[in-house]
């Protein structure tokens, strides 16, 4: 049987012990699983262990295979081994290794050796394919442990968090849960359903915790949830559902963390930058006036909402969310087929400004606003260079490779979209992170073709090396 060999090595800033953990913790798999190349994590340990197992059902060209993976060899603090009993794989077994590498850094590396199935006839059909697959992988991997790594440094000294989210299950809710507890926090999922599991709390989006006793004594809660803006034309009834999901359901949530005896010390609710309205090519900052129109009326009254809490005590972060780029889900998942068949184009005149941030980054902010007990009121999750549609769209055809030059008339968005085009689609706005830089906000992504490559594993390996035979 013909064998392969491949590694992937880099550095990060990060002292050995708390690599170790992160990367034996709950969510670690969570955080390492590309969004461009979906894996769905079908059993997973709740810490790896020896003889622990992981099922995996993972993409490969149009089919999807299970993968079976055990977990063995774990040497505390160096290394350990995942090896595939049942997959694609004639073989596969791979080495996670772990040294220190002086000033509180540490080697990380992946050794994996690998044997295709077919031996020399699956060499010559697939074996480049698997290397390249590989290097992009672990390119990305790699980007993405250091940066998770380094933001946990960051308050590495605090104790670890119990939080309460909603919309746990969503595009920005998902990526923030396993965040959270891949860096050793305690999650406590909201979700709508009669609660099946440990760790979830039952909740009505409109009236708030069926009992709020599950919030007492937590550290924080975080609310993500609400009615899509995009889904849809804004009809009187989806308008309706739009308000009532942010403004009576966040109202409810802070009502009943003002009934507690020992409510969290924190309420970190999501607004929007719809709060300015479009005011097209003007500096928007926290302290900039509300706009008009549809979008900036839900935000106002979501953001009045979320204050309610602060009667009892508690430190009230709103957080107004730009557009949020990532290929799991959001506007950038939607735009992915046009782009892809060169079909893709900006919007209107194109002039509008895009106030936008990456999903790392704007994971990594909320992150920020959680652990700093000194901030407080609106914050501007955006990155610090907004860009136009034009600019938008010419940057992930480049990144692509593919065509970008087809426009998205307005009357055409108009008469798709209605006002729901007009407010988002058509909308300038130019709104910077004043607040979250001057609280000293590290972002990993400032610029919009950076944050799209590592989005869509398109970035090169940066300081990640390789070696492969």
């Amino acid at each position: 049987m013909s064998g392969h060999r491949f590694v992937a090595r880099s550095v990060v800033p990060v002292p050995l012990e708390l690599v170790w953990r992160w990367h034996l913790g709950p969510a670690s798999l969570e955080r390492l699983d590309p969004p461009w190349d979906w894996v769905e994590i079908r059993q997973r340990p709740p810490a790896i262990a020896e003889g622990t197992r992981t099922v995996l059902f993972v993409p490969f060209g149009s089919l999807r295979f299970r993968w079976v993976a055990v977990h063995r060899d774990i040497r505390e603090g160096r290394s350990f081994c995942d090896e595939q009993v049942e997959g694609p794989f004639a073989r596969w077994l791979h080495a996670h290794v772990f040294a220190p590498e002086g000033d509180g850094a540490t080697r990380i590396e992946d050794r994996i050796e690998y044997a295709l199935r077919l031996g020399a006839v699956g060499d010559l059909l697939g074996g480049r394919s698997v290397g390249r697959r590989l290097r992009r992988l672990f390119s990305w991997r790699h980007a993405r442990a250091r940066s998770d790594l380094e933001r946990h440094a960051e308050f590495a000294g605090r104790p670890r968090l119990r939080v309460a989210l909603s919309g746990a299950s969503g595009f920005i809710g998902s990526a923030v849960a396993s965040f959270l507890e891949a860096g050793g926090h305690e999650v406590l999922r909201l979700v709508r359903r009669p609660p099946e599991r440990p760790g979830e709390i039952g909740w009505d989006p409109l009236r708030g915790p069926r009992d709020a006793r599950a919030l007492e004594g937590l550290d924080a809660v975080v609310h993500l949830a609400g009615e899509s803006l995009a889904a849809g034309r804004w009809t009187r009834a989806r308008k309706e559902r739009i308000l009532g999901s942010r403004v009576a359901g966040t109202r409810a949530l802070a009502t009943a963390l003002r009934s507690l005896a020992r409510p969290p010390r924190a309420f970190l609710c999501a607004s929007a930058v719809g709060f300015y309205g479009s005011r097209r090519e003007e500096d928007l900052v926290e302290g900039s006036e509300r706009g008009s129109g549809f979008l900036a009326d839900v935000c106002a009254a979501w953001e009045e909402a979320a204050m309610e809490a602060a009667r009892a005590g508690v430190r009230v972060v709103c957080a107004r969310l730009g557009v949020v780029i990532g290929a799991a889900g959001g506007a950038l998942r939607k735009m992915l087929p046009a782009f892809k068949a060169g079909l893709g184009g900006p919007v209107g005149s194109g002039r509008q400004v895009m106030s936008w941030i990456g999903l790392d980054d704007a994971v990594g902010a909320l992150h920020l606003l959680l652990m700093r007990e000194d901030l407080e009121g609106a914050f501007n999750v955006t990155s610090p260079q907004p860009v136009s549609s034009a600019e938008f769209a010419a940057t992930l055809g480049r990144v692509l490779a593919r065509p970008a030059r087809l426009p998205l008339p307005e009357p055409v968005v108009r008469g798709l979209f209605g006002e729901m085009g007009e407010e988002t689609l058509l909308a300038s706005q130019r709104v910077l992170p004043q607040r979250l830089e001057g609280a000293g906000f590290r972002f990993v992504h400032p610029g919009l073709e950076q944050a799209l490559r590592f989005e869509l594993g398109k970035m090169d390996a940066g300081p990640v090396l390789f070696e492969e035979g």
